[in-house]
This record gives C-alpha cells, sequence and structure tokens, in this order.
C-alpha cells in the first residue's frame, strides 16, 4: 500500500517535472494592455460600428449618413473626425462599417456625446436612421502603437477588414509578434491600421488592409509567404486566435479612407 501510494506520488512528480520543461513562463504584467500596446503620445481613441440596415433603405442610409457625416467631420466643435467608412461587399450583407477617432481620448468621446444629446438637427437624424436599421453594434478601440497610422487615401481601393477573436490574456503576445511582422506587409502600401478593443467585445483585433481589387489582394498576400519570418509570424499567432473574420469592404462617397 505505502509503496503504491509512494509509486503514484513519484510519477505524478516525474510527470510534473517533465511538463515544466515545456511551460512558458510570463512574468506578471506591470501595466495596461492599453499602455504597452497603444500610441500613448497620440491619445486618440477610436469607436467602430456596425450598423445592420433593412436591404431596401442601404441608399437611403448612405445618403443620409454622408449629409451627417460631413457635418460633424468639418464641424470644430465637435472633437471627433471620421476615419472610414463603407459598406461590406463580402461578409454580412447591407452592413454599414463606421470608424470615428476622437483627438483626446474618453473626455473627447464623453464632450462630443454630450453636444449630440443636446443636438436637435442630430436627434431627428437619429430617429430616421433608426427606421431603416436592423441592429447596430459598437465597439470603442485603441490603435497598436507598431502599426500605420490610418490616414486618408485617393483611392480607389478595395478594404479588408480582418477581425481576430483571441484567447484571454494573449494580446501581449499577439502584439510583439506583429510588431515584428508588420514590416512584411508594407510593399504594396497595404496595411491601413490596426486596432485593439477596448470596450465592447473583448480581445479582439481588427487589421485594416487596402487593395487595388480581389486579384491585387491575392498577389499581395502570396507574396508574404515568400518573405523569411512571416512563416514564424503565421505559426505562433495562430494558437492564440478563438475565430477570425474577414470583410471585404468599399468605401461611402463620403469616406476620407476611399
Amino acid at each position: 500500500n505505502h509503496n503504491q501510494k509512494f509509486k503514484r506520488f513519484s510519477e505524478s512528480g516525474e510527470k510534473g517535472w517533465f511538463r515544466s520543461l515545456f511551460v512558458h513562463k510570463v512574468d506578471a504584467r506591470k501595466d495596461a494592455h492599453s499602455n504597452l500596446l497603444s500610441k500613448t503620445e497620440t491619445s486618440s481613441l477610436f469607436k467602430m460600428q456596425f450598423h445592420n440596415v433593412k436591404p431596401e433603405c442601404l441608399d437611403a442610409y448612405n445618403k443620409l449618413e454622408v449629409e451627417v457625416q460631413n457635418k460633424l467631420h468639418r464641424d470644430q466643435d465637435y472633437p471627433c473626425e471620421v476615419v472610414g467608412s463603407w459598406n461590406t461587399w463580402y461578409g454580412e450583407q447591407d452592413q454599414a462599417v463606421h470608424l470615428w477617432r476622437y483627438r483626446g481620448g474618453y473626455p473627447a468621446l464623453t464632450e462630443c456625446l454630450d453636444k449630440l444629446n443636446n443636438n436637435k438637427e442630430y436627434k431627428e437624424f437619429r430617429q430616421e436612421r433608426a427606421k431603416m436599421l436592423i441592429s447596430r453594434q459598437n465597439q470603442l478601440l485603441l490603435e497598436f502603437s507598431f502599426w500605420n497610422e490610418p490616414l486618408p487615401r485617393p483611392g480607389p481601393s478595395i478594404y479588408e477588414m480582418r477581425s481576430y477573436r483571441l484567447k484571454p490574456g494573449t494580446m501581449i503576445e499577439w502584439g510583439n509578434h506583429w510588431a515584428r511582422a508588420i514590416k512584411y506587409r508594407q510593399e504594396n502600401n497595404e496595411a491601413v491600421g490596426g486596432f485593439f478593443s477596448q470596450i465592447g467585445d473583448l480581445y479582439v483585433v481588427h487589421h485594416l488592409w487596402a487593395y487595388k481589387d480581389l486579384q491585387s489582394r491575392e498577389e499581395t498576400r502570396n507574396s508574404a509567404w515568400l518573405k523569411e519570418g512571416w512563416d514564424s509570424t503565421v505559426y505562433y499567432t495562430v494558437p492564440l486566435i478563438r475565430s477570425m473574420e474577414s470583410r471585404i469592404m468599399i468605401p461611402t462617397q463620403s469616406s476620407p479612407l476611399q
């Protein structure tokens, strides 16, 4: 009996020791994701909106959005600006995606919302827009410090947004790998911006790419595999992903990213 207990203890001890050789030990983080991964010097907060529109209302919705976005974008009294606006081409159909920047972070967001809530014209716009929508969702995001700044582009381009839902606790590791990998994806000026969620669905990453067309996308993505180091990025980041989604999007008339 005693020998059996000792044997079991010995075996479990050996297994624990053997396992410890392969477990990667990570030091406790000393700071938040937002400080370690984002461009803290710019203090910009981003909002991503997903609007699922009634199919028969998409044209009217786009016209209404253009009108309101132009007013807000140009009005210096509102500390927000449209980064990009799209309709989904492949992916979820009859969907509009909008990306807003708030220069000044959360205080700028709060200021903007307070002013809009007291704006009679904007309230009327929201009531009109509500008649056209099936559902809507938003997320608050920060941009990765190592990614390109999403600056206006003349186009014409199609855009791909690749959205990754990561396993909780893996954001820093993801950032470490992509900080090295992004250099492999600059050849055709395809990298637009990289973001990670702060409020809404958490541990979500959005990578935004621009291509001339679908064929150009295929060729650009294939060429990345010819670069030494890209394969290891894929190898080490795939296990961090719970699920992923790709949207091909067409810019709307008013989008600064064309």
